[in-house]
């Protein structure tokens, strides 16, 4: 088994350390942002990725970078796909 913990979705993460504390629902905080509530219902549920347009409006939101909301969606993918991805029979190549 191991010791590392599977990324959670940036969803989740939005939804738990900063929509949770601040008591806003996806609904509200989808307003504020200027997006399809939808947008944001389906990212808090993990049914659909980060984008780089979310990422930039989470950033100026909660005074964080494009690049943190952007890490996570990046983070979470590989290790799906660590899971999922079977590479054993790909035969390394060596540049000369």
């Amino acid at each position: 088994m191991s010791l590392l913990q599977k990324p959670m979705h940036p969803g989740e993460v939005l939804k738990v350390l900063y929509l949770d504390p601040l008591g806003m629902g996806a609904i509200e905080f989808a307003r504020r942002l200027g997006v399809p509530r939808t947008r944001i219902e389906r990212l808090v549920k993990g049914t659909t990725r980060m984008t780089p347009d979310t990422a930039m409006r989470l950033a100026r939101a909660f005074n964080t970078t494009p690049e943190y909301w952007m890490n996570m969606q990046t983070n979470f993918d590989m290790a799906l796909a660590a899971e999922t991805v079977d590479v054993s029979n790909i035969e390394p190549l060596i540049a000369a």
